[in-house]
């Protein structure tokens, strides 16, 4: 799943090469992709694209006087093409969701893997009429996120901070692959409760998030939006590597699964060296 730091350099790669241009045609291919009807994807055609904003893990791209938004959910992705098929698609067939064709040619397409259809495109007058983003929390790199503000999120939360970290509503931006990352560098149990957190603890967590995502962004910028998944995959430590050698310690990731996830953690660096249960089979070992 695309989370802060691809989806910042996703928007950064639009702004250099959509802004400016002229919108020809917008296509729909998957009946399950547009969120909204009114004002229709036709009202973009013919509207030059301004700037890309970033709310969280959503691209909202100003076309004319509207805003072109998009949630690239988990498996949906970007995808630029300095020219396009002559050929025009065909609704239903494959992972193609939705088309922007350019005047001059080129443009991109918005496609999604798997079964499981989650993209989500919404055309709006403002991006605050997105329910997705009018719900969002802060946004951990904005200036004024302070160690305070973040330590004020966590006070009377008794939910794990694993699932508080990726909660939309309390932060915005973070998924389940960089609460793993950021997890692992705070050296704190993904299962640890988030109001149980002393102030040093607070403040080490509170590095930990910005650092995290800062160096996932640096990694990200420049990076052409074809290769950014690969990037993000190069970049982590603990997360998709069940079984391979923490780079801190050396100890072996472990892995706990869901019903439709699964988190990556290191013992020693994270639990005291006790491993965790998988959930599906019994509770966290004390």
């Amino acid at each position: 799943m695309p989370e802060l730091p691809e989806v910042e350099a996703l928007r950064e790669f639009l702004d250099e090469h959509l802004a400016g241009r002229v919108v020809e045609r917008v296509l729909p291919l998957a009946v399950s992709v547009l969120k909204t009807y009114d004002p229709p994807l036709s009202a973009l055609e013919g509207q030059p694209a301004g700037a890309t904003a970033r709310h969280g893990k959503f691209l909202a791209i100003r076309i004319g006087e509207l805003h072109l938004v998009t949630h690239l959910a988990r498996a949906g992705w970007l995808r630029w093409q300095d020219t396009l098929p002559d050929r025009p698609p065909r609704p239903g067939k494959g992972p193609l969701a939705l088309r922007v064709a350019l005047e001059g040619g080129g443009g991109f397409d918005l496609t999604e893997a798997g079964t499981q259809k989650r993209l989500a495109v919404y055309v709006v007058r403002g991006p605050e009429e997105v329910p997705g983003i009018a719900r969002l929390g802060p946004d951990p790199l904005a200036v004024g996120f302070d160690r305070d503000a973040f330590a004020a999120l966590l006070a009377g939360e008794r939910r794990q901070i694993k699932g508080v970290l990726r909660d939309q509503s309390v932060i915005a931006g973070i998924g389940n692959a960089y609460s793993d990352e950021i997890l692992h560098a705070a050296k704190v149990s993904p299962f640890k409760l988030a109001a149980s957190f002393d102030e040093e603890q607070v403040t080490h967590l509170y590095e930990a998030v910005r650092g995290t995502l800062r160096e996932a962004v640096e990694r990200a910028h420049g990076v052409a939006a074809g290769n950014l998944k690969a990037e993000k995959k190069s970049g982590l430590r603990v997360h998709g590597r069940d079984g391979e050698p923490c780079p801190v310690c050396g100890d072996t990731v472990r892995s706990v699964s869901f019903a439709d996830s699964s988190l990556q953690y290191c013992p020693t660096c994270q639990t005291g060296g006790k491993p965790l249960a998988d959930r599906r089979l019994s509770r966290l070992l004390k």
